[in-house]
């Protein structure tokens, strides 16, 4: 698939002989960030923040900034990478990223539900069941 923009492997451990749902989060949020990069970051005088460096001036606090709150989305958003400092971090439980990807894969497992197929989707599939039923005289299903 020649320009096809895959990343192969999500998940894969031991050489793939092994998959884990953890690492499938954790290297998801990474793969996110790589093509949030490759995709390409915008820099303008308004995401260098050039109005505000002349605002604020040479070696002054641009954290506490209204701008830098405000672009904040400008980067990307990790769901299990966590950048805060380590004191913010600590407050928050120390957890590893392999922690925060087994919470999350738990929560997922409880509560995630899968949007329904449209209608018309679900008729096609059952009309392809029928017709291998047909095909090799087995029912395969109850429907």
């Amino acid at each position: 698939m020649a320009g096809a923009n895959l990343i192969y492997g999500l998940g894969m451990l031991d050489m793939g002989v092994t998959f884990d749902f953890n690492q499938l989060l954790m290297d998801a949020d990474v793969a996110d960030m790589v093509k949030y990069t490759v995709a390409g970051i915008p820099v303008t005088d308004e995401t260098l923040s050039v109005d505000i460096i002349r605002e604020v001036g040479c070696a002054k606090n641009f954290l506490s900034h209204k701008d830098t709150f405000k672009n904040r989305k400008i980067q990307s958003s990790p769901k299990l990478i966590d950048r805060n400092m380590r004191n913010r971090w600590e407050e928050r439980g120390a957890t590893s990223m392999s922690q925060r990807a087994e919470e999350m894969m738990k929560d997922i497992r409880l509560n995630y539900r899968p949007p329904e197929l449209p209608l018309e989707a679900r008729k096609k599939i059952r009309e392809i069941v029928n017709e291998a039923e047909d095909k090799y005289g087995v029912p395969l299903s109850s429907e």
